[in-house]
């Protein structure tokens, strides 16, 4: 805490590592401190004060849906877990955990579960983040390591971005990286199938076929030799592999074949790269997120390594994670298939050397299941006892609909969480976990920089830190003696102790620097990258420019990554490919952000992308539904055309879950395979079809209340600050007679005696119905044939909880708002930061005929934080200019 009482922590999104300041007055801005963002904030990171509401949070333990004491909750994990390894072994137990754990809460799993237990059988949801890059990174250096740093990217002649939409996925990056091309010139080569925001500010967009990456740097590489660029001298002296991997290479022609791009874009970028030293290649899930993930990086990987491009200022690899603490958990050994502090089971020397250090009675000797395997193997019966920390794997795992099954089968599971989840409704024990703000701990970033979490508010109820719970369960097991923390920086002083313990260089990874840390040292730490070895105060911002590599002959290795194209490309039956990724203002499965207004306003529910030719063929309209099919299952989303997706694939989002879409998770569409090294399942390149659903009927539904609706229609659920606002469409005719009462009433949640207003157009299919309670509109519903004749849901929602009389119900009812309800509509949200909706933006640039976004910056501050909206600024800027408005 600071000498005015401040608090400095870092932001649990991404994996930037925002630093933060939380005031007095609990006032959340962006640490101008913090090396990584020096107070800049995302859109979510900026309304993060809004996430820290109690309402809907798990407050006490449950089993079996009934409260219980903790002591009983933990007695009865323990007990049941020692029972099932008693009866089928250690590998018949399994912790699947989170990369928003912090650091601390990871290293005690991972002892626990491997150290202990006995079994490899804990995976992290990083598993399906990062987990290529991993094995790549260990292929190349012989060890996981991020070689470079945020600033190359500013110092950087050219930053080519791969399977990245920085401007959304890291904007605070992204603005950086916009930063350092006004005023160094820094070209900037997009590589996405995608048209993203992120090619607002590119000089080159190579929209390549997915997954065919590996041939674009396969090709890089082969160019690179021809072309004489490779550092002859360098490789020679520092790696292995070059001629393999250049043999194993397409040439210009094909390479662009296998990427279906037009030969000399392409050319057109391998010159560039061959020209310019300081280059950069940033990437993230485009690539991670592949049955050749693995090969994909190593293909980047290459490319740096022949010309000596690694380790010096603006140049080198920089993969980009998702999550804020997935650095973290591949510290302390949090993938199945990892030891802590950087080791592994392929080594015995590494075993036996964690073995001791933790004195582990009966340490794992292998590798333990995957995330798409360990869920196999639970649905199987063979893992038949679960604990599921921190994630939602019932709604972000791959063949969402299997796991729901393999939960539902599992003898027992325990969740333990911040809110209820599609994951904890399928729980025998559930427990209250502390959320951000509410513990103390470190994460590390993307540029390997440890960053504190620091608590500034008190957990609700009886929430309490994973950390503690793991260790809770971990004593009455019998083992309290090695889980005797008393608090979270004795656990960083042991986790950092054992990075440096028999290391002699042998290992990057070492903090032994911090291992002698005192609590008051701890509570002070300020940001710091690895490695910092014992008697340094300070981490080097690169690695390997030295030529030096952890490996056993010290070389790095370039490896042979031959294209092989999608596991399950599109066909005759299948005939599209359905991309997964994230949009603007979402997280994850929207726990937090799904509850904040200003976040929900700039898409307010899932849209499936196609591109127009596409949608004309399959005979679906813009604003339209469509039923997407894959062989793992079904969902209805609503269509958005646009020319920025490549004809042949579709986009659909991978927040919404059942508790805000009737579409529910799409990740129970999204195929299971996996990348043969990493695990990794393929999230970018299922094959569906898309087939037109005709709407009957649309609907607006209002609220005050928590509600589901249920029934053969769609819908999308939206929070407003007094209640919750349905987007409604179905495709089986309304209910007639006698059976409407009962319907409407249902969805309006009315009570026995309600004030309930009705007004009926049969003639233009036109109905609307308000229940009033005690003079306050407590919910309403407006159905229509057409979506347009609604009202729009702004207007009403403004009246939802207001006192309402009789003369007030035919200006409810009126078709559209007037006065002042029409003048302050300031429709969807662009720039979430701020709350800057598109009429509002609109009206602004007509009525002062702004022509740039500095001056809507100026007068509304739209785009001056983050910049994340900065591209749809330009966008609707050019329609004003067009005469033309774009939705």
């Amino acid at each position: 805490m600071s000498a005015d009482g401040t608090i400095r922590t870092t932001c649990p999104y991404c994996g930037v590592g925002c630093g933060l300041r939380v005031g007095t007055d609990g006032a959340i801005t962006g640490d101008p401190d913090h090396p990584a963002n020096r107070g800049r904030l995302c859109s979510k990171g900026a309304a993060l004060g809004e996430t820290l509401k109690d309402s809907g949070r798990l407050l006490h333990p449950a089993i079996s849906g009934r409260r219980a004491s903790w002591d009983e909750a933990l007695d009865l994990i323990a007990g049941r877990f020692s029972q099932t390894i008693a009866a089928h072994g250690p590998d018949s137990v399994a912790f699947y955990v989170s990369g928003q754990f912090l650091t601390e809460d990871y290293y005690v799993a991972n002892k626990l579960m491997k150290g202990f237990i006995g079994s490899g059988n804990i995976d992290t949801n990083s598993r399906l983040c990062m987990a290529s890059s991993v094995a790549g990174h260990v292929r190349a250096f012989g060890e996981d390591i991020v070689p470079g740093c945020y600033e190359d990217l500013e110092a950087a002649d050219l930053v080519v971005l791969v399977g990245s939409n920085m401007a959304w996925c890291h904007p605070v990056l992204h603005q950086r990286l916009v930063a350092a091309r006004q005023e160094r010139g820094t070209r900037i080569v997009v590589i996405d199938p995608r048209r993203t925001a992120t090619c607002e500010a590119a000089d080159l967009h190579l929209a390549l076929r997915p997954g065919s990456d590996v041939a674009i740097f396969a090709g890089l590489l082969r160019h690179l030799a021809e072309c004489g660029v490779v550092s002859t001298g360098w490789v020679s002296r520092h790696t292995k592999g070059l001629d393999a991997a250049v043999a194993a290479a397409p040439a210009l022609a094909e390479a662009a074949h296998l990427a279906d791009l037009p030969i000399g874009d392409l050319a057109r970028f391998y010159d560039w790269f061959a020209a310019t030293e300081r280059s950069v290649t940033a990437y993230s899930q485009g690539v991670n997120q592949s049955t050749a993930g693995t090969d994909k990086v190593n293909a980047i990987i290459n490319c740096h390594l022949a010309t000596g491009r690694i380790g010096r200022p603006g140049m080198g690899p920089l993969s980009l994670t998702g999550q804020p603490n997935a650095m973290g958990g591949r510290e302390v050994g949090g993938l199945a298939n990892q030891l802590a502090a950087h080791m592994g089971f392929a080594e015995p020397e590494d075993i036996d050397r964690v073995r001791r250090f933790w004195d582990a009675p009966r340490m794992a000797e292998r590798a333990g299941h995957k995330a798409v395997d360990l869920f196999d193997r639970i649905h199987d019966g063979t893992v038949k006892a679960l604990w599921v920390l921190g994630t939602n794997p019932a709604a972000s795992m791959p063949r969402a609909g299997r796991v729901r099954e393999a939960l539902a089968r599992c003898p027992f599971v325990v969740v333990s969480d911040c809110w209820p989840t599609d994951t904890s409704v399928l729980a025998d024990v559930v427990l209250p976990a502390a959320g951000w703000g509410e513990k103390d701990g470190t994460v590390t970033n993307s540029e390997r920089r440890i960053s504190r979490q620091r608590r500034f508010r008190e957990p609700p109820g009886e929430a309490r830190t994973d950390w503690r719970m793991l260790c809770g369960v971990a004593g009455r097991m019998g083992w309290a003696h090695a889980f005797a923390y008393q608090n979270p920086a004795a656990v960083f002083r042991e986790h950092a102790a054992l990075s440096a313990s028999e290391n002699e260089d042998r290992r990057v990874f070492d903090i032994g620097a911090l291992a002698g840390l005192s609590d008051e040292e701890y509570e002070r730490l300020e940001p710091v990258q690895w490695p910092l070895r014992c008697g340094s105060k300070t981490g080097p911002g690169r690695l390997f420019g030295d030529g030096r590599f952890p490996t056993p002959d010290g070389r790095a290795r370039l490896v042979a990554t031959p294209y092989r194209p999608l596991a399950q490309p599109a066909d005759r039956r299948m005939p599209l490919v359905l991309n997964t990724g994230r949009v603007r203002d979402q997280w994850h499965t929207m726990t937090r952000t799904g509850n904040v207004v200003r976040l929900m306003t700039h898409q307010p529910e899932p849209l499936l992308d196609i591109h127009p030719a596409d949608a004309e063929w399959l005979e679906v309209r813009p604003g339209g539904f469509a039923r997407v099919e894959s062989a793992h299952g079904t969902a209805v989303l609503r269509i958005r055309t646009t020319s920025e997706q490549r004809r042949g694939e579709v986009f659909a989002p991978m927040h919404w879950t059942d508790r805000f879409s009737a579409a529910g998770p799409i990740a129970r569409l999204v195929s299971a395979e996996t990348d043969p090294l990493s695990g990794q399942p393929e999230l970018k390149g299922t094959p569906v079809t898309v087939t037109p659903v005709a709407a009957l009927w649309h609907g607006l539904l209002l609220r005050r209340d928590e509600f589901l609706p249920t029934g053969p229609f769609y819908w999308a659920r939206i929070p407003l600050p007094e209640g919750q606002v349905f987007e409604l469409a179905g495709w089986e005719p309304l209910p007639s007679g006698s059976n409407t009462g009962g319907w409407v009433k249902t969805l309006l949640g009315a009570p026995q005696e309600p004030d309930l207003i009705i007004y009926a157009d049969p003639g233009c299919g036109g109905f609307r119905y308000a229940s009033v309670v005690d003079n306050r509109l407590d919910a309403c519903l407006f159905l229509a044939r057409k979506r347009a004749s609604l009202p729009p849901r702004e207007a009403i929602a403004a009246q939802l909880g207001a006192t309402i009389l009789p003369a007030g119900y035919t200006e409810l009812f009126g078709a559209r708002p007037t006065g002042a309800a029409a003048a302050g509509d300031a429709g969807r949200t662009v720039c979430a930061c701020f709350g800057v909706g598109l009429s509002a933006l609109r009206r602004l640039i007509a009525g002062r005929r702004l022509t740039t976004v500095a001056e809507i910056g100026a007068a509304l501050r739209a785009g001056t934080n983050c910049g994340s909206c900065i591209p749809e600024l330009k966008a609707i800027l050019r329609d004003a200019q067009a005469g033309t408005a774009g939705p």
